[in-house]
């Protein structure tokens, strides 16, 4: 039968039992600590010379070998016998059984093991062997520990009830796990794995970007003007200038400064940092990538993408398809375009093209789409299709040419003058990917910001201010370029099948307990 896990909550009485008996832990252990030093040994020693991991060992034993072998980690499971015991330890690669027996490692080194517990981390010399029972193993010649653990790690136990495995005691609250997310990676294996796979994930983006010959950079993070995006920041006050500061929302102006300074493309993993909301999709401080080449466009950057995703997604599954929830996504390429009036015709049957303000909120009546007042008519059109439309986009889909009003740092479509050269990639209902063919008309962009900085004098704090000098930089020219900004934590979420943001970052930020 499958193994199912025990979620019920402790009652008062148990939780009061647990802490005293958490205590009573806490107690014994720090008079073992007292008792090591006793014996003279130095429970937190410098250093331990490692020459072989877990998993490598499992992997390569073959039954003739006795290979000499120095490991460490943390004891995770203890079996105190007689004259012997085991033992398992857990290292960065993997657990592995460790045999003690006291004549070969000697009564003080045995007398030593008696004072430890699950959590305690030793380092072994020994060879390897295989168990009466099968088990490769490692047989202790000599034992060091080397750091006493003061707190009861938690360890999921199993019982048999019905012919069923119960598994309970799991660490396996969501709040705790993303608070003491030490805990989690050392007693959760499988989160360790993600979060290799986030690496691996990102390691592959930079190499892509690395061979097509960009420039990987980094730009200020503390900025005296903010902008590259619509939202609000987090304000600092530098006492030596006597001035405020901001925490970047995105790394875009820079970016472009350094094309405009003659470099045909560069990039820069960036932390960004955000004043919103949070929830499953959205923690104030985020990764994302931002990538721009000189002379391409908008077209060019979704063939960019395409090719980007299929690779990451190879390397870290093998294959195009990845599995998300209920959903198999599909990177193979090419994606769905869909300009984003066809997708809400396609998805709400309203045809948006040409229509007023007013024509705009009556289509959202007609939707039943609650709207706040004094909208204008672009942000209309982004709710509808926020509602109606993106959660239903599962499989990749490029939503093309927004209009004018959303976009004031992207170039006026070719075509269509209302509407502006960008494109957001959606996937699993969420947007991945922003681009645009860049604007580099100086006067245009000028305008374009004083239009936002306008929207802000009027109370929408999440508007852009004029940066003079990005200005100055486009009065110098801008070669045509086209920029991209995907979001590593989102698209960790859909890679690694993540339900949310909060899965996907060692630390997110939490509300005081």
């Amino acid at each position: 039968m499958p193994e199912q896990l025990d979620h019920s909550s402790p009652s008062e009485a148990e939780r009061h039992h647990l802490e005293e008996d958490l205590n009573d832990q806490m107690k014994r252990r720090r008079e073992e600590l007292d008792e090591i030093r006793k014996l003279g040994i130095d429970p937190y020693p410098r250093s331990f010379e490692v020459t072989h991991f877990a998993k490598p060992i499992l992997d390569q034993f073959k039954d003739q070998q006795q290979e000499t072998v120095q490991v460490a980690g943390r004891i995770m499971s203890i079996r105190k016998m007689g004259k012997a015991s085991f033992f398992h330890i857990q290292d960065s690669s993997g657990k592995i059984q460790v045999y003690l027996k006291r004549d070969d490692v000697g009564v003080d080194s045995y007398n030593l093991f008696k004072l430890l517990d699950i959590g305690d981390i030793v380092g072994i010399v020994g060879y390897v062997f295989r168990t009466k029972k099968g088990e490769i193993s490692i047989h202790a010649q000599t034992l060091e520990l080397l750091s006493k653990s003061l707190r009861p790690i938690p360890i999921a136990k199993q019982k048999e009830v019905d012919g069923k495995t119960i598994t309970y005691d799991a660490f396996s609250d969501k709040e705790l796990r993303y608070r003491q997310r030490y805990l989690d990676l050392m007693v959760n294996p499988e989160i360790r794995e993600a979060f290799k796979k986030r690496t691996l994930m990102i390691q592959t983006l930079r190499q892509y970007f690395v061979d097509q010959g960009y420039l990987e950079v980094e730009t200020p993070i503390l900025q005296p003007i903010y902008g590259g995006a619509t939202a609000r920041p987090f304000v600092t006050h530098h006492n030596s200038l006597g001035m405020d500061l901001y925490l970047r929302i995105a790394n875009e102006l820079y970016l472009k400064r350094l094309i405009v300074g003659g470099f045909d493309g560069v990039f820069e993993f960036a932390k960004d940092f955000r004043n919103e909301g949070m929830d499953r999709f959205h923690n104030p401080e985020f990764t994302q990538v931002e990538l721009y080449v000189a002379y391409k466009d908008y077209n060019w950057m979704m063939e960019l993408v395409e090719t980007v995703l299929a690779k990451t997604a190879q390397a870290l599954h093998g294959s195009t398809q990845v599995t998300f929830g209920e959903h198999a996504i599909d990177f193979s390429g090419p994606f769905e375009r869909l300009t984003m009036a066809e997708s809400i015709q396609k998805y709400t049957g309203k045809d948006i093209e040409g229509k007023s303000l007013e024509e705009l909120r009556t289509m959202a009546k007609e939707l039943n789409l609650e709207l706040e007042p004094g909208l204008s008519a672009s942000r209309v059109i982004d709710e509808i299709f926020g509602e109606f439309v993106e959660p239903k986009l599962i499989q990749p889909t490029f939503i093309i040419d927004y209009p004018l009003e959303m976009s004031p740092l992207a170039k006026t479509h070719r075509d269509h003058k209302h509407l502006v050269e960008r494109f957001e990639l959606i996937v699993a209902g969420k947007e991945l990917c922003n681009s645009f063919s860049e604007l580099n008309d100086p006067l245009d962009q000028r305008e374009r910001l004083e239009q936002q900085a306008d929207m802000r004098a009027k109370g929408d704090d999440e508007a852009m201010s004029v940066d003079e000098d990005f200005l100055k930089a486009l009065e110098y020219g801008m070669p045509p370029c086209a920029g991209l900004g995907i979001g590593i934590d989102r698209m960790a979420m859909v890679m690694l099948n993540q339900p949310s943001i909060r899965d996907v970052l060692f630390f997110p930020q939490m509300k005081p307990e």
